[in-house]
C-alpha cells in the first residue's frame, strides 16, 4: 500500500508547492483533480493536453517530488438529465482519458452519476425507496435506458485511451452509491468498472465498510481515506438522512472527519486488513472533508494517522525462517 493524498484541498497552492509540501510530510502519489466537481487544480489538463512541454513540466515536478499519480480523479454526472450540464461532464471525462493514456495513469475515478425521472427531467432524481411503484419505474427508466447504455459507450472510449479502471466512488445521490448498485452496474457494463472505496459515504449509511469490502473482492480499485463521525443525539432524533448544510456542524446528523476522528483505530486496522485480503494493495489516498479543520491540519494529521497502520509488505516467509 502507498500513502496518496487528492490535492484538491491544497487547490489554493501552487502545484509546485503543493508536490513539494506533500513529499516532506512522506506523501509518496497524489490524485489529481481533473475537472467536473473535482477541481482542475494541479494539472492543467487543457494545457496538458495541447503543450507536450506543459506534460513534461507536470511529469518532472512530479519526479523531482519523489511523486508518482495514484488516479485521475474527474467526478461528475454525465447522466445529468440537463444535455449541456451532461456533455460537459462527459467531455471533462473523455479528457481525463486522454490525459491518463499520456500520463500512464490506467485508473480513472468519478461517479455514475445520476438521470432524472424521465425523458423530460430538468433534475437528477436519486430513489430512495421501493415504494409507491413510481419509484421503481424510474430505478428501470434510469438503469436500462440512461445508466447502462452511457457507461458501455464510456467504457469503450476508456479502453481506446488505455484506461483499464473506472472507479466509481459510491456516493448518495448517484446511482452508484453501495456495493448491490456497484456490482450491478459492473455486471453490466463489465470489469472495467470497479470501485473507489470510500468508507465515509457508507458509516453514515449504515454499513460496515470491513463488510463492504468483503463483498467487493476483486472490484476495488482505488481508496479514499476519508472518515465519518454520526452524531447519536442527532441521528436519534432525525435519522441519518440529512439535507442540512455542512456548515451546520452541531445540527447534522454525521458530518466528515479527518481520519480517526470519526471512527477509532481498530476500525481503520480492520479495513485496511480487509482490504490487503480482498487482494486491494493500491494507493490509499487521503481526501479532507473536515469541516473543523484546516487542510493543512487535516492532511498532516491524517498522514500521521496513516502512516503506521498502511500494511507495506506482503504475505510470504516468516522472517525467521
Amino acid at each position: 500500500m502507498k500513502l496518496s493524498v487528492l490535492t484538491v484541498p491544497l487547490q489554493g497552492i501552487p502545484a509546485d508547492q503543493a508536490f513539494s509540501y506533500l513529499h516532506s510530510l512522506g506523501v509518496e502519489q497524489v490524485e489529481l483533480g481533473t475537472g467536473g466537481y473535482t477541481v482542475d487544480c494541479h494539472v492543467g489538463v487543457a494545457d496538458c493536453l495541447s503543450d507536450e512541454s506543459k506534460l513534461h513540466a507536470l511529469q518532472d515536478l512530479l519526479a523531482k517530488n519523489e511523486l508518482t499519480i495514484s488516479a485521475l480523479s474527474c467526478h461528475g454526472n454525465p447522466v445529468h438529465p440537463d444535455k449541456a450540464t451532461a456533455d460537459g461532464f462527459h467531455q471533462v471525462f473523455v479528457d481525463t482519458c486522454r490525459l491518463a493514456q499520456k500520463l500512464g495513469v490506467e485508473t480513472v475515478v468519478t461517479f455514475s452519476g445520476c438521470p432524472g425521472d424521465g425523458p423530460d427531467s430538468k433534475r437528477p432524481n436519486w430513489v430512495t425507496c421501493a415504494w409507491p411503484n413510481d419509484y421503481g419505474e424510474i430505478l428501470d427508466w434510469q438503469w436500462n435506458e440512461v445508466l447502462i447504455p452511457y457507461w458501455k459507450q464510456a467504457a469503450e472510449i476508456a479502453r481506446s485511451y488505455g484506461v483499464k479502471k473506472i472507479a466509481f466512488e459510491m456516493h448518495p445521490g448517484f446511482c452508484v452509491y453501495n456495493p448491490r448498485t456497484l456490482l450491478r452496474l459492473r455486471k453490466a457494463v463489465g470489469d472495467i468498472i470497479g470501485a473507489n472505496f470510500d468508507p465515509s459515504h457508507l458509516i453514515w449509511q449504515g454499513m460496515d465498510p470491513v463488510a463492504a469490502i468483503r463483498e467487493l473482492e476483486g472490484a476495488i480499485y482505488h481508496f479514499h481515506a476519508k472518515d465519518t463521525r454520526i452524531d447519536p443525539y442527532n441521528c436519534a432524533k432525525n435519522g441519518v438522512l440529512d439535507t442540512q448544510s455542512f456548515t451546520n456542524l452541531s445540527g447534522r446528523s454525521w458530518i466528515f472527519r479527518t481520519v480517526g476522528y470519526g471512527t477509532d483505530t481498530k476500525n481503520w486496522k480492520d479495513m485496511l486488513s480487509a482490504l490487503r485480503m480482498a487482494g486491494y494493495d493500491g494507493a490509499i489516498s487521503i481526501e479532507h472533508e473536515d469541516g473543523l479543520m484546516s487542510p493543512r491540519e487535516g492532511l498532516e494529521k491524517a498522514v500521521s494517522f496513516l502512516k503506521d497502520l498502511l500494511i507495506r509488505e506482503g504475505t510470504g516467509a516468516m522472517w525467521w525462517s
